[in-house]
């Protein structure tokens, strides 16, 4: 992505408004039909046209019918006039049929498209809102397939209103209209045996809804399965597991396949039903015409034109019966998404949220806070800390005493149970996310990285910056050297979460990004904890530089790397034990003491 691609791309979604999807989960017609408003007009002319052409399709059979009589009227040596005029208008019908048809087709191949695009924009949007325990509980790449099942699905519903619904629905209603003009009672027969017949597909393609339901999930999962061990493949093979994959795979496409085959033989049953029923009533049909020629009641024209319809609505029936079963599959399909994606944001924006007042200097402040995840205890109980503009403060304890916890809910990943998170005298719950995210900057431990250029991961942190802005951050974080060597510069692609750089090189490009953000608050996540020797010297200067004018909270395993900060607060339990600075801690007895003590005999207690 370009530097202007960028741009627009962030213009646009700041423009775009936000919208309450929750309603539509569970309803998938009632979300189609909301695009389908968005886009009346155009959608007005695709059905409109295919109206046009199903109405001349059907009413050539009166005018065949007009055609048949008028030449057994004029024989041939006679004025056949009015034959040719019969011929004129049937070839007009035929081509204004033709023709409508190519116009539906022509609006319908951009307008489906663009509805396509908008339901995986908005539901992509959706997506991403949702808070980091939703996506902890979900497989991230099976909630991607479901997004593009989606957008086909919607695709593929639009076109089989188009093209497999509607024009059997008007070829019925148009053609028992016109029976009804040769033989009401016949017409009456007809329409009855219709209606039943379509109610009796209908009611069998709804009780197969769950068994497509069903495979649509076990698809969309299966889908997720793949993605999963193909991006782990490094691990996989590290361990041997290729043979272990390969069979827990294929249980799993044998049982997806099962699911598949049991809806597929469902939709088998019904067309069979039809196919039979349909059978019997199109032999019942002509044999009850050429009866009523037979005894003078109808003429040649009416037997060509009765059997011609009836063909069209006894196989009109059918198509419609094949179409309601696909409908249901695609329904179901999208019925499934929608009830995974859309249920409610558990961590959104208050109506009221707003920004700073002016420039965010950097406060920090936990009062009397109280967090426990769902099913656990408290993690953190009745917990203090406040930590002034541009104050580098460590956060230190064994693992499990809210190190972690601690970070998280000041990027309001998780919400507080009670007590309050202020950044500047602000509770952040009030902040809006623009707001929350723009004042910090974030360098973790294991660092993400896009399947993009060094320049477009750089540039993440500020996505108006100049290229010159992008190289003077690589510069301050020491990237300039690694990244010329690099095949292509700035322009190289760094792979799967930067699958070609080094651990060391990954971190340096965060740190990169965190200078171009220039966010007033920095917060560290173990940013050196992976590193060899020689790549934590390098990123330590880099993080000396970053660190400048910041205010600055780091959890650190290694205490080296916290003993030029200002103040240390270890932890245990939730609450803290000590604060003070590392040369004050380290006169004191107490457990900060300890710690360098167990790390200067190399043994991890941290």
């Amino acid at each position: 992505m370009t530097h202007e691609q960028s741009r627009v791309s962030q213009d646009s979604e700041t423009t775009v408004p936000d919208i309450d999807l929750p309603q539509y989960a569970g309803h998938p017609v009632r979300f189609l039909m909301r695009y389908a408003r968005n886009r009346a007009v155009p959608h007005v002319m695709v059905f409109g046209f295919v109206g046009l052409a199903v109405s001349c399709a059907v009413f050539s059979s009166s005018y065949i019918r007009y055609l048949v009589d008028t030449m057994n009227q004029h024989v041939a040596g006679t004025s056949v006039r009015p034959v040719w005029t019969a011929v004129i208008w049937l070839a007009g019908i035929i081509a204004v049929d033709n023709l409508s048809w190519r116009v539906a087709g022509w609006y319908a191949a951009k307008t489906f498209v663009a509805v396509t695009g908008d339901v995986r924009r908005d539901l992509f949007r959706y997506l991403t809102g949702h808070s980091t325990g939703y996506f902890s509980d979900r497989m991230p790449a099976a909630l991607a397939a479901r997004i593009s099942t989606a957008g086909s699905a919607s695709f593929t519903l639009e076109s089989l209103l188009a093209w497999n619904i509607l024009p059997p629905c008007l070829n019925v209603l148009l053609s028992i209209g016109l029976m009804i003009s040769v033989s009401p009672l016949m017409g009456s027969v007809i329409t009855a045996l219709a209606f039943t017949l379509a109610a009796l597909m209908f009611r069998m393609a709804r009780g197969g809804k769950k068994l497509h339901s069903s495979y649509a999930g076990s698809a969309a999962d299966m889908d997720g399965e793949m993605q999963d061990v193909v991006g782990n493949l490094p691990l996989v093979r590290t361990f041997g597991m290729l043979g272990f994959e390969r069979t827990r795979l294929a249980g799993l496409i044998d049982s997806e396949m099962a699911v598949r085959g049991v809806s597929l033989r469902n939709m088998e049953i019904l067309r069979l039903v039809h196919a039979v029923l349909t059978a019997v009533l199109t032999a019942g049909l002509l044999v009850w015409i050429v009866w009523l020629w037979q005894n003078g009641a109808a003429t040649v024209g009416d037997v060509v034109m009765v059997v011609g319809l009836g063909f069209m609505i006894l196989h009109g029936t059918r198509d419609l019966a094949v179409a309601l079963v696909e409908t249901v599959q695609h329904t179901a399909r999208l019925g499934e998404t929608l009830s995974t994606i859309l249920i409610p944001h558990e961590m959104r924006d208050q109506a009221d949220a707003h920004g700073f007042a002016s420039p965010p200097k950097g406060e920090v402040s936990f009062q009397n806070v109280i967090f426990h995840y769902p099913t656990g205890p408290n993690v953190l109980e009745h917990f203090n800390l406040h930590v002034t503009p541009g104050t580098r403060v460590g956060l230190v304890g064994r693992s499990g005493s809210g190190k972690s916890t601690v970070l998280a809910l000041l990027q309001r990943q998780r919400y507080v149970q009670d007590g309050a998170v202020m950044i500047d005298g602000v509770n952040i719950r009030d902040l809006s996310e623009e707001a929350l995210r723009g004042c910090m900057s974030v360098v973790p431990q294991d660092v993400s990285l896009l399947r993009r250029s060094v320049t477009d991961n750089i540039r993440y942190g500020k996505p108006d910056a100049s290229d010159e802005d992008v190289r003077a951050a690589a510069d301050a974080a020491e990237c300039t050297d690694f990244i010329m060597a690099l095949p292509e510069g700035f322009a190289t692609e760094v792979g799967d979460r930067g699958v070609k750089l080094s651990g060391g090189q990954r971190q340096r490009l965060a740190i990169a990004r965190a200078f171009l953000r220039n966010a007033p608050i920095l917060i560290l996540d173990e940013a050196t904890s992976a590193l060899d020797s020689e790549s934590e010297h390098h990123i330590q200067e880099a993080l000396h530089r970053l660190m400048q004018g910041r205010t600055v909270i780091a959890v650190a395993h290694r205490l080296s790397t916290l003993k030029d900060f200002d103040r240390i607060v270890v932890m245990q339990k939730g609450k803290i034990v000590e604060d003070g600075s590392p040369s004050e801690l380290e006169r004191r007895d107490g457990p900060y003491r300890e710690f360098l003590e167990l790390q200067a005999f190399d043994i991890p207690d941290l």
